[in-house]
């Protein structure tokens, strides 16, 4: 009867109900903030393993950009070349060397043109990788395999291939050692199911049996190694089944979830034991400071995490479940500020990337855009952010608004389109989805880069083919038409009309040869292979070569040549062969511009240490405005309305280059009586 009267009592009542309400609330507040913690720590986990595959994939991209070109700028070398070329085994292996040690490189092959090797540096290998091409990773199969990564480029001294330069770096320990302390992940290379090599502190057979049977792409799995936990992400390298597994070692996050739960059960239950002694004394003075903790409780539900949990109590244990909660609170904001640190960093990843970057929502909007953008169009970001694309991006030449002509997803398009201050460029946009495009706001990266300069050379290629063509043909269908004259009419033809068709197959052949001349003097020059050898010469005589071989053209226009020179031999070291070419293309280019049967005016002066060569022409003369172009490639001349455009633009290129070459100077001026004197001066 007393039993239950105690029972039954209001105090025990209290006690019990108060010891299960604080149970329950510890429970309620305690496992929330446990697993919101703890998923966090997963979450951070988890976006740490997946930064670091895609750093890894970066890395590897840019290791093979390197390696690509360190095989082209290899190739290139002209010594490499002479040497291959003149087949001189004796001191090609030491120029290996010297180039493998200077490029840090593992392997420096040299294949000749049948696929075998020549000559290698580095570590010793079989003959399969004279196959090599362009870039890739490369299994050899030796025991234990050994995985490369290798890039090849032909050799060219001229035009035909005499072989290839294989470089690259043997993906073993101390390479994935050097990846592993720059991405600050462990990494291990798989073939399979087959550790190659492992930047972990265990045997790579250890690493090997601790790895999971079933490791989907690109899904993550956890392994044990030695009595450490680890969070591991595949990257696939190449189709043969070569792959880079990034590792993190999540041992403290475990233990620091275990220590978590643990400290979050004891608690739990100190709160509610000393509820259960104390509840008769406490009833009243605690029901307050539940409810404010109960109220903190629901604001850390809905990720009020700036605000403090203050319960003003004297009861030890409200108190302490209040500092429980805010320290679970101070530790959420933690985490949501490394995440929102994360997201700014990707922000500044993308900020450095020189092309533009700018995401769309659902309604066309601009969401996101980068400084690489705000360099290619003139809009500063505030300008930009919440404005739709159509709005900065108006079409050209397109009767469409910019949002309609956006690629799909992996595709690339070209358009011409009028941004900031009116200004025109053509950009190159690839586009992505970022989310579904059922999903009810969906999102549209594009990625895009100014790409005028490469239009503009692309049809300046094709405006120069064409020109070539037309010089080509002119002269061509001239010389077939004068030779179908021959063979038809030799028989009939008097001496004066076969002297006159031998005269125009004559100036047909010099102006072809002039033309093909120029044409590879000026290859010559951009390749960088042009060289000139100077000798002394009587600079009468060069002069004197030139005229002669001009003549003809002369007299076709019905021009005549007066030379001015010096009695007295001019005696100049020159390249005679090149200077002879710098001399005809300004008579040609004077017979050309200037009228019929004028005169043309060659004058030599010595002046103190440099001697002067003019050649004046009667032509229209060149507007001072176009006179600082028309030395450079594939710049003509301008010409009136009545006589079209002479030439491709090369001929005055040449003559500059040469006469740079000589340590020489070019120039134009005025004629006092009407047209052009174009000059060279060469020191003597």
């Amino acid at each position: 009867m007393k039993l239950n009267r105690l029972r039954r009592s209001l105090p025990m009542q209290m006690a019990l109900n108060f010891a299960v309400l604080i149970l329950i609330t510890a429970v309620a507040v305690g496992l929330p903030a446990t697993w919101l913690i703890g998923d966090q720590l997963d979450q951070q986990a988890g976006a740490l393993l997946n930064q670091g595959s895609a750093a890894a994939e970066t890395f590897y991209l840019a290791r093979q950009n390197e390696a690509l070109n360190l095989a082209l700028v290899t190739a290139q070398r002209p010594t490499l070349r002479r040497l291959v070329s003149q087949n001189d085994m004796a001191a090609l292996p030491p120029y290996l060397d010297t180039l493998q040690s200077g490029a840090n490189l593992d392997l420096l092959l040299v294949c000749d043109a049948n696929g075998r090797s020549l000559a290698q540096s580095g570590q010793l290998v079989d003959d399969d990788f004279c196959g090599v091409t362009a870039v890739t990773f490369h299994i050899e199969p030796a025991n234990p395999p050994r995985a490369w990564l290798l890039a090849a480029e032909p050799i060219y001294p001229e035009t035909e291939q005499l072989g290839q330069v294989i470089v690259g770096w043997q993906l073993n320990q101390s390479f994935l050692q050097q990846t592993a302390q720059q991405l600050e992940l462990a990494q291990t290379l798989l073939l399979h199911d087959t550790v190659l090599a492992t930047s972990l502190p265990a045997p790579p057979t250890m690493v090997q049996n601790a790895l999971p049977a079933e490791r989907p792409l690109p899904n993550s799995y956890r392994f044990t190694l030695d009595q450490r936990r680890y969070y591991a992400q595949q990257v696939l390298l190449n189709e043969a089944g070569l792959t880079s597994v990034v590792i993190l070692d999540i041992t403290n996050i475990v233990d620091s979830q275990r220590r978590l739960i643990w400290t979050m059960l004891g608690g739990i239950l100190l709160v509610s034991l000393l509820g259960s002694v104390l509840a008769v004394f406490l009833a009243r003075r605690i029901g307050q400071p539940l409810n404010d903790l109960a109220s903190a409780a629901g604001a850390l539900t809905w990720h009020d995490l700036d605000k403090p949990v203050r319960i003003e109590s004297q009861i030890s244990e409200v108190s302490q479940v209040a500092q429980a909660l805010d320290f679970a609170r101070l530790e959420l904001r933690g985490a949501l500020a490394e995440l929102r640190q994360e997201r700014d960093w990707v922000n500044h990843l993308l900020d450095s990337i020189v092309e533009g970057t700018m995401t769309l929502d659902g309604n066309g909007r601009i969401t996101f855009f980068s400084q690489g953008a705000e360099r290619i169009t003139g809009w500063p970001r505030p300008d930009a952010i919440g404005r739709t694309a159509d709005e900065l991006f108006q079409p050209v030449d397109v009767n469409a608004p910019f949002s309609q002509l956006i690629p799909a997803s992996g595709q690339k398009e070209r358009l011409t389109v009028r941004m900031a201050a009116g200004r025109q460029a053509t950009l190159a946009i690839t586009g992505a989805q970022l989310t579904p495009p059922t999903a009810p706001n969906a999102e549209v990266a594009l990625v895009f880069r100014d790409v005028t300069e490469e239009e503009a050379l692309r049809r300046l290629l094709g405006h120069f083919l064409a020109n070539v063509t037309h010089e080509f043909r002119t002269p061509l269908s001239a010389l077939a038409a004068s030779i179908e004259l021959l063979l038809d009419e030799a028989p009939d033809l008097s001496h004066e009309e076969f002297e006159e068709l031998l005269n125009a197959l004559h100036l047909g052949i010099l102006g072809l040869q002039t033309l093909v001349d120029n044409l590879l003097e000026s290859a010559s020059i951009e390749s960088g292979r042009f060289r000139i050898a100077p000798r002394p010469t009587d600079l009468r005589q060069i002069i004197a070569e030139a005229a002669q071989t001009m003549t003809p053209l002369i007299h076709k226009h019905h021009q005549s040549l007066r030379l001015e020179l010096p009695d007295e031999p001019i005696t100049v070291s020159v390249d005679g062969r090149r200077l002879t070419q710098v001399i005809v293309n300004l008579l040609s280019n004077a017979v050309k511009h200037g009228p019929d049967e004028a005169e043309i005016l060659f004058k030599a002066t010595v002046r103190a240490k440099w001697v002067r060569i003019t050649v004046a022409d009667a032509g229209p003369g060149v507007p001072p405005e176009h006179r600082d172009d028309l030395f450079r490639w594939f710049m003509r001349r301008p010409s009136d309305e009545a006589r079209p455009p002479f030439g491709i633009g090369l001929g005055l290129a040449v003559v500059k280059a040469v006469m740079l070459a000589h340590n020489g100077r070019v120039g134009i001026e005025d004629r006092p009586d009407g047209g052009s004197i174009f000059w060279f001066e060469l020191p003597l």
